[in-house]
């Protein structure tokens, strides 16, 4: 036996080491767990998280800034009768850390760097598998930080094989640097960041790992839109279940445990957070709000409306403006998804109304809501009327259209999902290959491409492309599934198995608030979806502002994050 390989071996004993101890400690199982029914719904104002700016301003004109932004092990009250709830939490400070973290605030153009630091303990306090492909080190909680729709170099990034651990007493592969450069060079939007340690993303984001990235720039004023932090506000969704002590539950005896111990396909919570708070409530005027909508949950679509009917005007969706307000009284958010949408309460003629959802788990044939998890917050409309000078503009900013005069080349990207003779699920890959499989796809730089996803599965995948931005053209459903899908599991070959047979001539069509630039599309089951995939800036530059073709690369992956886990994720490699 090789070092490396005896290496690996000794930590992946380790690893099970250090897993059996966590089930001596926590191995309850769901016996102590938490009845959320036993929790009051909407006692707990939404919590505005706190904000850090990105830039600093010299002779009052802004330049680049600086931050350090730590991981640490605290604790977090998400409901007034919960225990506090320890946590890993993002903060400048352990006292200022918070779930979500603090929103940063960057403007278009001007720089920010980061320094992020782990303070985290050696062990992790959730269950983890150390069977699956995972950041391997018993010097402590391996952590690296994506910033989800930033386009940023690839050492920044955040690499899943970038990891470290507190004090950088182990490092991944790919670590170079805890200082990370964001550029800021794309248009206005939302992003977010989180974890994205290989096989410990879903754990790292469960424990409290996240946050809001905002970009703003001038030529919004323009558009006249609700403004100022009481009208403009970010609601960060997720779901959780606890244990009666107020610690998070997750299930650590996997639906395969003699193959993986703990890994399961899906993690869904029963109690629904906004803010870091279960079901809060907002005061509100009858005036517009804008609300910037983060599902931050591991797995769990929402589908969303309100109890009155009060509607929804999309004006961007993910990190990019749509070119007209698109109007909704009720949307589908995927996780990592990003809606922006103004609501106005004056039209409402309830005192109070109710965020609700309907989306069943897994997305979209799995089990019904419930009166908990149907219910996301409440807002208490107050009777007196608010001044309001904001509106919506019948255009908003423009950017390139989609369109497939200038494309490079036609991809077609494969969902797998691997089964037990029990007929659950072991794995899930892209085209029928692993991470660490050496990488296939090399986009050119400067160019677009259109990647035809077909999804072998029973779920709907939100499939995130880092770098670039991606367009859901359109999608089609296959007919004999059953006899394409066998065959695409012995010869993993589109053109052997005659994909142009098995396309149906229907349609589905994209939503209109979806069918500009996005960081996300939903990849429906038993389709496939067409998608342009942008390997540019969205400015008239060809060109990104630094070398994209470095390493280590950039990923796409599915963002349910137990699937990205094992292993939905697959590398390419920018060229010139």
């Amino acid at each position: 036996m090789g070092k490396s390989n005896l290496l690996s071996s000794i930590l992946s004993l380790a690893l099970l080491v250090q897993y059996i101890e966590f089930l001596h400690v926590h191995g309850d199982n769901g016996k102590n767990l938490l009845q959320p029914k036993k929790l009051e719904m909407f006692v707990d104002e939404l919590p505005d998280m706190p904000k850090l700016q990105g830039y600093r301003f010299e002779d009052g004109v802004p330049v680049a800034g600086n931050l350090t932004i730590g991981m640490y092990d605290t604790t977090w009250k998400f409901h007034r009768h919960l225990p506090a709830t320890r946590v890993f939490a993002y903060g400048i400070t352990k006292e200022m850390a918070t779930v979500p973290g603090p929103t940063i605030e960057a403007i278009e153009g001007i720089p920010t760097y980061i320094t992020w630091t782990n303070h985290l303990p050696s062990q992790h306090f959730l269950p983890w598998d150390p069977t699956i492909t995972t950041a391997k080190s018993i010097s402590g909680v391996p952590a690296v930080v994506h910033l989800h729709g930033g386009v940023q170099p690839p050492s920044s990034d955040g690499n899943s094989m970038a990891w470290f651990t507190a004090g950088f007493a182990d490092t991944g592969p790919q670590f170079s640097s805890p200082v990370y450069f964001y550029p800021n060079f794309q248009p206005p939007g939302n992003l977010w960041y989180h974890d994205h340690a290989m096989g410990l993303t879903r754990v790292n984001i469960l424990a409290g790992l996240f946050g809001t990235y905002r970009i703003t720039s001038p030529q919004e004023t323009s558009l006249g839109l609700p403004s100022g932090p009481l009208f403009d506000r970010q609601l960060v969704l997720f779901d959780r279940d606890f244990r009666t002590n107020g610690f998070l539950y997750m299930n650590n005896t996997g639906c395969n445990p003699s193959i993986h111990p703990q890994w399961q396909p899906e993690y869904f919570g029963t109690a629904i957070i906004v803010n870091g708070k279960a079901w809060p409530y907002l005061p509100v005027s009858r005036r517009r709000y804008r609300f910037r909508i983060l599902n931050a949950s591991n797995a769990r679509f929402f589908s969303l409306y309100f109890s009155d009917g009060t509607k929804f005007i999309h004006v961007a969706s993910d990190s990019v403006y749509l070119s007209k307000p698109v109007s909704t009284k009720k949307f589908l958010l995927a996780p990592s998804e990003i809606a922006d949408v103004i609501v106005d309460f004056s039209e409402s003629d309830s005192d109070s109304v109710i965020l609700l959802n309907d989306a069943p788990y897994p997305y979209p044939s799995g089990d019904p809501t419930d009166d908990l998890n149907g219910k996301v917050m409440k807002f208490l409309i107050r009777r007196s009327r608010e001044e309001d000078l904001s509106h919506v503009p019948s255009t908003l900013l423009k950017y390139p259209k989609p369109h497939l005069n200038e494309v490079a080349v036609k991809r077609h990207i494969v969902m797998f999902e691997y089964e037990s003779k029990t007929g659950d699920p072991t794995h899930l890959y892209l085209n029928a290959k692993s991470f660490t499989d050496p990488v296939t796809e090399m986009p050119k730089e400067g160019t677009d491409e259109i990647w035809e996803v077909i999804n072998l599965t029973d779920d709907n995948h939100p499939l995130h492309v880092h770098l670039g931005v991606v367009s859901a053209l359109e999608s089609q459903q296959l007919e004999d599934l059953d006899k394409f899908k066998e065959c695409m599991m012995k010869k993993n070959d589109v053109k052997a198995c005659n994909l142009a047979e098995h396309v149906a001539r229907k349609k589905r069509k994209v939503a209109r608030h979806e069918r500009g630039w996005k960081n996300v599309v939903k990849i429906w089951p038993g389709t496939v979806t067409r998608i342009l995939v942008r390997f540019r800036p969205l400015s008239a530059d060809e060109k990104f502002p630094f070398d994209p073709t470095a390493e280590p690369g950039y990923v796409y992956h599915c963002h349910i994050l137990d699937h990205e886990d094992n292993e939905m994720m697959r590398p390419f490699k920018m060229v010139h």
